[in-house]
């Protein structure tokens, strides 16, 4: 059981990533660390409404994940 968590983490986790890398840079942060944001509210809309809600379905995944390896 143990082993089947461990090797399902490190999938969720190596896909986590993928998702993460595929946001694009232009929201966040970006504003205040010299990226040029010139919309005051942007909308996402389309395939980047999948990839940020799929980034947080897969994280809320990976960390009940962990939870369950802690304890398993």
């Amino acid at each position: 059981m143990s082993k089947a968590l461990a090797i399902t983490q490190i999938i969720s986790a190596v896909i986590l990533i993928g998702l993460v890398l595929l946001q694009t840079k232009s929201g966040g942060l970006s504003n205040v660390f010299g990226g040029s944001g010139t919309e005051i509210y942007q909308t996402k809309r389309g395939l980047e409404k999948l990839i940020f809600i799929a980034t947080i379905v897969l994280s809320i995944i990976f960390f009940g994940i962990a939870l369950a390896n802690l304890f398993f």
